[in-house]
């Protein structure tokens, strides 16, 4: 097995092992509200969640594509590949790619870990920055686009990081007012139950609308590994096969739950009630469906956070945990450097212990964090049995720890 090829193998692997922590960092995105206001069980809506987000992922692939061309200097203006990338085989940009996944994996499993909802998606972008900033320096890096409209980095990942939790919580504030004025004087017993039937319905939504925006951007990264072996060669389609694998992975790590995260979307922000759930499912839905046809990579979580904070907002007497809210802005602030940093640091070690060696190492280094944070993990675990236990309070050993434990570095 040739280097190049080995490269290319582990970037495909590890591509799709990114994929798998992004299903289950994200399942709360779709099905937080609906588990914590009993609409659906558990157990039974990560698996609808998983079911959605593999029918998702064939439904576009606009997001893949601003992946493959939005973030690193893959092509020259006139459309030919970058002779920086191309002089060695494609073995540079293979190893960039590598070493920005592993910056991403590591960050999703550490906020995981802290059950803290941060993006996948620019976990991945601030891991590919970095290496590409460690591999080609700042002009690696396409920041604007061609010039001619804004695109890049800064129109199609930062502008919408910024822009969708603002409009998620304003639709999710007005509807969540809406639905409060048309129900009001009506007993909440006779309109929960209609509620929690419109959850389930909102909530495929989000998930199916997951499928088309965050399976995609892994489907970009093995397109973009795949151009620098040689394999492919167009930057405006994808390999069924790379469809298929991206979607079955996504698919698999969103049955798993990411039950630490689904806690805090859950139960942390807001003490959500059926009418507040479905308004802000049917927002998130909303949002992210339009930013994927768009083509704009827009996170989940950024809209889902903005979505359930407005339901808060909109509800008459509704108390929002601002300090939540606070550390999980703050951890979105640091997704992209604490990304880079690690992308950066992978792409060097790579460099430094030569074209066979050095992804190895990286990946074995990848493996070891991994298996660190799993079995911290364990020492506070969250699943099905105690994802809705109260928020405030120590629970018992082998539970979720209480927001004021999440302040001093506890795990949740």
């Amino acid at each position: 097995m040739s280097a190049e090829t080995l490269i290319l193998a582990l970037v495909v692997v590890t591509a799709l092992g990114f994929d798998f922590t992004n299903g289950f960092h994200d399942t709360g995105n779709a099905m937080a509200t609906s588990i914590a206001t009993g609409a659906l069980k558990p157990r039974v809506a990560v698996a609808l969640s998983a079911v959605l987000n593999l029918a998702g992922a064939f439904l576009s692939v606009a997001v893949a594509l601003t992946v493959t061309n939005a973030v690193v200097h893959i092509q020259q203006k006139d459309g030919t590949p970058s002779p920086s990338l191309t002089a060695d085989g494609g073995q540079q940009l293979l190893m960039l790619v590598l070493g920005g996944l592993i910056g991403a994996i590591v960050w999703n499993l550490l906020t995981w870990l802290l059950g803290l909802p941060s993006s996948s998606s620019h976990a991945l972008f601030g891991g590919l920055i970095g290496a590409a900033i460690a591999a080609l320096g700042w002009h690696g890096v396409n920041w604007v686009g061609d010039g001619t409209k804004l695109g890049g980095v800064v129109g199609k990942v930062i502008l919408p990081a910024v822009l969708s939790p603002v409009v998620a919580c304003i639709v999710a504030a007005a509807g969540t007012w809406m639905v409060y004025r048309i129900v009001l004087g009506v007993a909440a017993r006779f309109t929960d139950n209609g509620f929690r039937w419109g959850q389930i319905g909102t909530a495929s939504l989000v998930s199916l609308a997951h499928g088309t925006s965050d399976a995609q951007k892994t489907m970009g990264v093995i397109t973009l590994a795949l151009i620098a072996s040689g394999h492919w060669h167009s930057t405006t389609s994808i390999p069924v096969w790379v469809k298929l694998a991206c979607a079955l992975a996504i698919a698999t790590g969103t049955y798993l739950g990411g039950w630490r995260i689904i806690r805090t979307l859950g139960k942390g922000l807001v003490e959500i009630e059926p009418p507040q759930g479905m308004a802000a499912e049917a927002s998130s839905a909303a949002v992210i469906l339009a930013s994927s046809h768009l083509g704009f990579a827009l996170s989940t979580t950024h809209v889902a956070t903005g979505s359930i904070l407005g339901t808060g907002l909109g509800k008459p007497g509704a108390e929002v945990r601002w300090a939540v809210a606070g550390r999980m802005v703050m951890g979105w602030l640091l997704t992209l450097p604490a990304a880079a940093i690690v992308g950066a640091a992978m792409y060097g070690i790579g460099h430094v212990c030569g074209d066979v060696g050095g992804p190895v190492v990286d990946v074995a280094i990848m493996l070891g964090l991994a298996g660190y944070i799993y079995l911290r993990s364990r020492r506070s675990a969250v699943g099905a049995h105690n994802v809705n236990d109260e928020w405030e309070g120590m629970p018992a050993s082998g539970a979720a720890v209480s927001a004021p434990e999440l302040t001093s570095g506890g795990v949740a």
